[in-house]
This record gives structure tokens, sequence and C-alpha cells, in this order.
């Protein structure tokens, strides 16, 4: 699944990541893919799966699913 990098950036930043935020920034591409960039987001403790079921404050809402 693809999502918008700012997305992922959000959510750290909302769980008060500061630091792995403006990390994730700068690693991540635009588009982050769930599966190819799933270690990048275990990285900054981000399980995929939780992106696609609305732990980013209904990202399922955002993706139209």
């Amino acid at each position: 699944m693809q999502i918008d990098k700012q997305q992922v950036v959000e959510f750290l930043r909302n769980r008060g990541d500061q630091q792995q935020a403006e990390q994730a920034d700068g690693e991540l591409p635009d588009q982050v893919d769930t599966d190819q960039h799933a270690d990048v987001l275990g990285k900054f403790g981000i399980d995929p799966q939780e992106l696609l079921s609305g732990g980013l404050g209904g990202m399922k809402g955002k993706l139209g699913l």
C-alpha cells in the first residue's frame, strides 16, 4: 500500500517523537510503500499494519478504504 510520507511524519509528531519525525522525513521517499519500506517504518516503531488499520488517526478513511 502506498501512503504519503507526510502522514508518517505527522504520526510520529503526534506521538511526540519530533526527532524521529525529522529523521523519517529525511529517509523516506515521498510515497511510502508499506511492504517495501516495512524495515524503515519498523526502525521508527511503526507497524505497517497499524498504518493500514487507522493508526494514523483514521488513515483508512483518508486512503478511501
